[in-house]
């Protein structure tokens, strides 16, 4: 059948001559296909130059069969070159643009084929596009572990098509809504920035290579703004930062966005199992009515935003965001199936009108509804296309006068304007008693009003005005503009009066409100994450209310970017503290300023999903060793002015416990020991010189009260040294030979085993080195494996009885509990004579030297990392014992996430179970040692000989 054939309908001229213009470069056409160029040329002056242009092509276009022509386009598009790409490109969009306007205006195709024909190609126009950016930089090696014929699966990019492309629903002039990503699992270690900064560079390269306005016009314009909070992260994502991010953050319109979502170019493979792994953000397993509200929300900001209210004029009012728009359809068909899709798979459907039409096969909505809004839907879709095809705009806005009605009356095939503008005003007003009852029924469905007005506000509210930040006429009313949303996001908090106080303890402590007020007005996600956590995070919402200035940190371009590793910390924060040498005090605020940031950003990391528990962990360690590491200095610095410098080779800072061990929590101190070398010097030389010993027992001192005195900036942490030799009873800071001396002649069992973990984080290279080579010979030398079990039997009695869990998500003490865990990795890293000090290294270590078996090591090791995983998120959630009953719903929902538990009562459930089986695994290990050893010391006679002299628990 060729376009002739097909005819359903024709367009009429609103310029009789230029209408007879555009035939006259076609002039063989038969009659009718002669009135349809006529009617379009004539309406439409972007057609009429592309009829000029495309003269020779569209005269063998017509002639063909209207099915052939988007193969043969999409042939070509394959085809080309990447010399020739970017105007080969325009020429095919040319090309489609022009048969698919006059096949529409004609009727030659349905409104479904027309979508779907501009939608095909611009899958293979980004397609083509992205495998142009990559060729390159794949042939060149510059992809870890890739090379050129890694082409065919884009190295793991992919990008999905949003909106109406994802649907296959793309209007005439669209412009397209891409998410870039990328498959990291492809990757390891450095390998994935390296990879990333290569996708974002082809990301970048592909956009331009669609968009960039040339002499033969532009592809597709191009949005990528729909990706996780676009104002602060590249513009091509790893998948698994995608995927923490809607687990933790995703709002209901993201949720609303990925019902269209569709891997449209690049590994399409990568990009549909990305996709399955978001299905439980998107689709809820209940009935999620809160979606409503929602909804109406999303569609009375974009009105108020757009100026868009009632209008009884059809003159400029939107077609898509307007009073009875194409919009009001796709919200009301979104949200039904947001509502119900969790429930009823069949509901999963990207179309707008299968959308409807599941709804109503489905019970969810009237068949009657659903008809009639499929039947609004396609005549505006249409009328949409004929505003847009005017004059290839990017609108969506109705003419605003009456010449421009009666020429998009006739591109329409209307020769009656008054009828035309009726038929179209009783379709819109249609469409809004339709869908807006639904809307207008989800406020009584939300149950609460608004914030109530100033005169009714509650006392915590009312006394904001009066607080330092507000004292400006300028604060005051950029906040005012602020403080409806704050106090709708407030209130919809599970705890609402805490999360109240907290914001309210933050707003106090603010000295001046203009700025920050200004940063929060242009960038939202800011004041969604300060009303996160405080409805999330009572102790991370703490903190902020004391550190508020950390806030300026979250709109750098650098807050959400991969994490900087110890040395580059280390080195940043020495820089920060060598711009200001003049005041001591200023330097310990300025270290104090710079951890607290560094600080919450990694709690804001973990409380979003972005890094797990043990990635949080690593990065606490990192940060209070690299404070340590560029602190140390400026105290040695400090206390040399007055007493002279370090005696001897200087001074070494072993962090023990969790810091040695390179994984802390938000709340944790740090466990230090201090050990130095005089090398045979007596004392120092300086103005108020003192002996070695005095001198680093007083440079240990100053090193603690600048870690924890509190100045005006705060404190860092608190330190605890009673893991040094003889405890309490000992020298802060001991000698590298007594250190020696302690550890081989008079330490006790719990000491080695303490020592184990214990890692050089600050000070002389040397010392540090050889006190290493000290802990590796105590930890190596032979010793009576009877006694280490015995010892560690006497403390597991002792600490059960001491301290026993306070509640079911206290994790650390008690048998099978953290603690327990550490101290048999501990034990069995001795008897192995493993250096190990990371709690799974040292059970590895255990199997390996068969003081116990492989599986009782790995499901210790599995209890461990669960365990880790609720303190680690409790200790950013709350301040103080983590009791179930005390947790806020956004409590309860990031503990589930960071363990993988439906709920909070299957956590528990698999604490016990996790906590019985460790416990019991670590009794049968103990005792079995025991009894081994003490069978194989009765049949030798004895413990080993070269066993060196420890003391007991």
């Amino acid at each position: 059948m060729s376009f002739a054939a097909a005819i359903r309908r024709t367009p009429l001229p609103h310029d009789a001559e230029a209408g007879a213009e555009a035939a006259a470069h076609l002039p063989g056409q038969p009659p009718e296909v002669a009135e349809v160029l006529r009617g379009a040329g004539g309406s439409s002056p972007h057609l009429r130059g592309l009829i000029e242009k495309e003269a020779d092509w569209l005269d063998g276009a017509l002639a063909a069969e209207p099915a052939a022509i988007l193969p043969g386009l999409l042939a070509e598009t394959a085809a080309l070159p990447d010399a020739d790409l970017s105007p080969g490109l325009r020429c095919v969009k040319r090309r489609l643009a022009l048969y698919a306007g006059l096949a529409d205006l004609a009727g030659v195709w349905p409104l479904e084929t027309v979508t779907h024909a501009l939608t095909a190609f611009a899958d293979a126009a980004v397609d083509r596009a992205l495998r142009s950016a990559l060729a390159g930089p794949l042939s060149r090696g510059k992809v870890p572990g890739h090379g050129g014929g890694d082409i065919a699966d884009a190295a793991g990019m992919c990008v999905l098509a949003m909106g109406k492309m994802g649907a296959f629903e793309l209007n005439y002039s669209s412009d397209i809504d891409l998410i870039v990503l990328f498959d990291d699992s492809r990757f390891e270690g450095a390998d994935i920035a390296e990879a990333r900064a290569v996708f974002i560079k082809a990301t970048r390269a592909m956009t331009a290579t669609l968009q960039e306005q040339t002499g033969d016009g532009y592809v597709w314009r191009t949005d990528l703004r729909l990706r996780p909070d676009p104002s602060v992260t590249p513009v091509c994502l790893a998948m698994e930062a995608a995927e923490r991010y809607y687990e933790s953050l995703g709002r209901t319109w993201e949720r609303a966005a990925h019902i269209k979502a569709r891997p449209s170019a690049g590994d399409l493979a990568a990009g549909e199992a990305y996709l399955e792994r978001l299905r439980p953000f998107v689709w809820r397993r209940h009935l999620d009515y809160a979606a409503i509200e929602d909804a109406h929300d999303m569609r009375r900001r974009i009105r108020d935003h757009k100026g868009l209210h009632e209008a009884s004029a059809l003159e400029g009012r939107d077609l898509k965001l307007g009073h009875g728009g194409i919009r009001a359809i796709e919200f009301f068909t979104q949200t039904r199936q947001l509502i119900a899709g969790g429930r009823d798979p069949a509901l999963r459907v990207r179309g707008t009108e299968e959308g409807l039409a599941r709804l109503a096969e489905r019970g969810w909505i009237p068949g009657e509804v659903a008809d009639e809004l499929r039947g609004h839907y396609r005549a505006l879709r249409e009328a949409e296309h004929r505003v847009q095809q005017v004059a290839d705009a990017r609108t969506h806005l109705l003419p605003a006068d009456a010449a421009g009605f009666d020429r998009l009356a006739r591109l329409s095939g209307e020769g009656d304007t008054a009828r035309f503008r009726a038929g179209l005003a009783e379709r819109m007003d249609a469409v809004h008693r339709l869908t807006e009852g639904f809307f207008s029924r989800a406020e009584g469905l939300a149950g609460a009003p608004g914030p109530a007005g100033a005169g009714d506000e509650p006392e915590i509210v009312a006394r904001w005005r009066h607080y330092p930040a507000l004292r400006s006429s300028r604060a005051q009313a950029i906040f005012e503009r602020l403080k409806p949303d704050l106090l709708a996001r407030l209130q919809a908090a599970d705890r609402p009066e805490e999360a109240m106080t907290a914001f309210d303890g933050f707003l106090r402590g603010l000295p001046a409100g203009v700025q920050l007020f200004s940063m929060f007005e242009a960038n939202p996600q800011l004041r969604a994450l300060i009303v996160d956590i405080a409805a999330t995070a009572p102790a991370l919402a703490q903190y902020l209310s004391r550190n508020a200035r950390v806030l300026e940190a979250v709109v750098s371009g650098s807050f959400f970017a991969p994490w900087p590793g110890r040395d580059a910390l280390r080195r940043e924060l020495a820089d920060v503290l060598a711009r200001d040498r003049g005041d001591y005090e200023h330097r310990l605020d300025a270290a104090r300023r710079w951890a607290k940031e560094w600080h919450f950003r990694a709690g804001v990391h973990h409380l979003r999903g972005l890094t797990d528990a043990a990635e949080a962990g690593r990065q606490y360690a990192d940060l209070a060793a690299a404070i340590l590491a560029a602190l140390l200095p400026v105290v040695v610095e400090h206390f040399a002015d007055k007493h002279g410098a370090p005696p001897g080779r200087g001074v070494a800072v072993f962090g023990m416990g969790s810091l040695g061990a390179g994984w802390l929590t938000a709340g944790s101190d740090l466990d230090l020991i201090v050990i130095y070398d005089p090398a045979g010097e007596e004392g120092s030389d300086g103005p108020r010189p003192l002996s070695s010993r005095p001198y680093y027992a007083r440079l240990t001192q100053a090193l603690v009260t600048a870690l924890t005195a509190p100045t005006a900036a705060g404190k860092l942490y608190e330190v605890d040294m009673r893991l040094r030799p003889s405890g309490r009873q000992g020298p802060v800071a001991t000698a590298l030979a007594a250190f020696e001396a302690y550890q081989r002649e008079e330490a006790w069992t719990w000491e080695h085993m303490a020592l184990t973990r214990a890692a050089c984080v600050a000070g002389s290279p040397q010392v540090c080195a050889e006190a290493e080579a000290v802990r590796a010979a105590v930890l190596g030398a032979p010793r009576a494996p009877a006694q280490v079990w015995m010892d560690l039997a006497k403390m597991r009695a002792r600490l059960a009885g001491a301290k026993p869990p306070k509640g079911p998500l206290d994790v650390k003490p008690g048998p099978g509990g953290l603690q327990d865990i550490e101290l048999v990795g501990q034990a069995a890293a001795l008897l192995a004579g493993s250096t190990a000090r990371r709690t799974a290294a040292q059970l590895d270590a255990a199997a390996r030297a068969g003081l116990m078996p492989r599986e009782t090591a790995e499901s210790l090791k599995r209890a461990y990392r669960f365990a880790r995983s609720v303190q680690s998120a409790g200790r950013l959630l709350v301040d103080g014992p983590l009791a179930p009953e005390a947790l806020g719903q956004g409590a309860r929902a990031v503990l589930c996430r960071e363990t993988g538990m439906a709920d909070l009562a299957a956590l528990e459930a698999r604490l016990a179970e996790e906590r019985a089986e460790a416990a019991a695994l670590i009794d049968a290990a103990v005792t079995g040692g025991v009894e081994v050893q003490e069978g194989s010391d009765a049949a030798s006679g004895g413990p080993a000989a070269a066993a060196p002299r420890g003391r007991g628990a």
